[in-house]
């Protein structure tokens, strides 16, 4: 069905639709509360239309949805498709699949640990935290403070009365009340459990006044070792406090968004304020960012929530995000409670916000200037041969060529690249000589340097800042007739003769002077290398295929399936032409006349076989 006829099928109900190109690859997965209309407002002719949407529609060539039973539902159906998918036109934040959460389990005596793996078994999440650095001081603090098992053995009270499981060290340094072996109860243990989420939402008023009591009790019965490790809790409490500036003066828990960005990248910054202090900084990375602020605040507080336990009563923002009445209904519906997104204008709260944004804008500037600083890093090899080559620019992207044949026949020829001195595999290329009869490694050279880059300006693809040439001055004089020809004769471009490793360039018939050990000169012959091996296994799995039909397709009875079955039991003619007729025959399970025949033919053609030129 074509495009245009989905379109007039589309409902006129809430859902998520899906755009796809050719290949059928999501672009694209939004929500609506109307599909129709929604989805139709893509392919009007409008100058209000964004720049990112025009490019996408332009390779929309499909596209599906799914009707939901409420705008609530579609949210949260749009997200999770989008984290499992991550099409390339909606906004992409750090995969949060990374990031890592501090996980209650759902157990009689439940382990608090770090993952970063959801699982929907009923535990608690919290989370996400984007600083692991601080995370994991977090944890020491709670595991200095609560004596919380590490052990992860699943116990309830039948485990326990049957001792499947043994105390352990943490045991006896007292880092662990030994619930394994019943002695301290499922009450008394989960009432810690409690404590422990308090914690983490930041409010251990409650745990400093028990602990302190504790303390109090265990001094006045000569418990002194008890009071000790009660006195270290408190101090951890206090350390742990002490990090935390204070920013409110109302001690309400809320979440500060704010977002700084530059073209179509930014950062949006999470500070978690709890009990009036600042319990965490969290921040996402953003690309392909557009003009719409309002669908970005949607996005990053739709992920931000989606798998986290405890959500806020209150979230302030810099701006509005779009549908902001679904996604308040959703966030109550998750908290079960009363939730406020509000955007500050003046007083505490909006301070709190222009904090946020000076975060963002700070870490916006480090995560620039890192990415800029890998840009420009460049290997000393590369730069060391842009000296020898006396080139303006470095040599970052190089493509190496070279020819092989058999005697002639077979003629192959293979194209590698180099990205920073490294093999970039995905980029190679092999070809068919088509033009050439015979033993001409020159006119061969020309042939494939010209179907190469025409293809490439076709294509509009990238240009390679060096090309390498295996061969010396008549192989690069052909390379460079053919750029030549295309108008891409300014492009550096290099021979590298076998015998004495000489390295010649356009316009001078006398090799470089490079010292044999340069780091330039090595790299060069490392890409070389590699363009030879390529050219010669491509080479190898033509002549095998040619000798193959010509030789087995001749024996009556030897059909494709037969030669098939004969070569994934051997590896080569060679090979087959050591074997007896009797092991053939048993092996590929054919007549022993034909087993007969087999060996003879591998063996006639292994006699006669020739040595690659190459």
């Amino acid at each position: 069905m074509s495009l245009k006829s989905k379109l007039k099928q589309v409902p006129t109900k809430p859902g998520v639709y899906r755009f796809k190109d050719e290949k059928d690859t999501i672009l694209y997965i939004g929500k609506a509360k109307n599909l129709r209309n929604r989805v139709r407002s893509y392919f009007q002719n409008s100058k209000h239309q964004l720049a990112k949407n025009i490019s996408m529609v332009k390779r929309i060539t499909d596209l599906d949805w799914i009707v939901v039973g409420s705008e609530v539902e579609a949210l949260l159906t749009e997200a999770n498709l989008i984290k499992e998918h991550r099409p390339k036109y909606n906004i992409d934040l750090k995969d949060d699949k990374s990031y890592p959460y501090v996980r209650i389990t759902k157990e009689p005596y439940p382990q608090v640990l770090l993952t970063r793996e959801i699982v929907k078994d009923g535990s608690k999440y919290f989370g996400p935290y984007t600083d692991v650095f601080l995370l994991r001081k977090s944890l020491k603090a709670l595991h200095k403070i609560f004596p919380v098992r590490s052990c992860s053995f699943y116990l309830d009270d039948a485990v326990v009365e049957q001792k499947k499981v043994k105390l352990c060290l943490d045991y006896h340094i007292k880092k662990c009340e030994g619930p394994c072996e019943g002695l301290v109860s499922q009450e008394h243990y989960n009432i810690m459990i409690r404590r422990v989420i308090d914690f983490l939402h930041g409010r251990t008023k409650e745990t400093e006044e028990f602990i302190r009591k504790e303390m109090v009790e265990a001094a006045k019965g000569k418990r002194y070792e008890d009071a000790a490790m009660y006195r270290d809790q408190l101090r951890a409490i206090e350390s742990f406090k002490a990090r935390q500036r204070k920013v409110a003066a109302d001690f309400e828990d809320r979440d500060v968004f704010a977002v700084a960005r530059e073209n179509n990248v930014g950062i949006a910054t999470i500070i978690r304020i709890r009990s009036g202090r600042i319990l965490s900084r969290e921040k996402i990375s953003l690309r392909g960012l557009d003009k719409d602020e309002t669908a970005l605040m949607h996005s990053l507080l739709t992920r931000f929530y989606l798998e986290a336990d405890f959500i806020p009563k209150e979230i302030t923002v810099p701006v509005m995000p779009n549908d902001a009445e679904t996604l308040t209904d959703w966030l109550k519906e998750k908290r079960s409670g009363a939730i406020k997104i509000h955007k500050p204008i003046r007083g505490e709260k909006a301070r709190e916000q222009r904090l946020a944004f000076q975060n963002a804008k700070l870490l916006l500037g480090e995560w620039l200037l890192e990415r800029q600083k890998r840009r420009e890093l460049i290997p000393k090899m590369v730069s060391q041969l842009q000296d020898d080559l006396n080139m303006k620019a470095a040599p970052r992207r190089i493509e190496a060529f070279d020819i092989s044949h058999l005697g002639g026949t077979n003629t192959v020829a293979s194209m590698v690249c180099f990205i920073d001195g490294k093999a970039k595999k995905s980029h190679y290329r092999k070809y068919n000589v088509k033009t050439v009869e015979g033993i001409d490694d020159f006119a061969s050279m020309r042939e494939i340097v010209l179907r190469r880059y025409k293809r490439v300006k076709k294509e509009q693809g990238s240009l390679p800042d060096l090309i390498l040439v295996d061969g010396g001055k008549g192989q690069l004089s052909m390379a460079v007739s053919a750029l030549r020809e295309l108008g891409l004769d300014y492009l550096p471009i290099v021979g590298l003769a076998k015998r004495l490793e000489e390295v010649f360039v356009p316009g001078k018939s006398d090799p470089q002077s490079i010292h044999k050990l340069s780091p330039g000169l090595i790299l060069l012959r490392r890409i070389r290398d590699e363009a030879h091996r390529f050219a010669i296994t491509f080479q190898k799995q033509k002549r095998t295929a040619s000798i193959t039909e010509s030789v087995f397709d001749s024996i009556k009875g030897m059909g494709q399936k037969r030669i098939q079955n004969l070569f994934a039991r051997f590896e080569s003619v060679k090979e087959i032409a050591k074997e007896n007729p009797e092991t053939i025959s048993d092996t590929i399970k054919v007549p022993m006349r034909m087993a007969k025949e087999i060996v003879k033919k591998a063996k006639s053609v292994n006699q006669k076989e020739p040595s690659p030129l190459d």
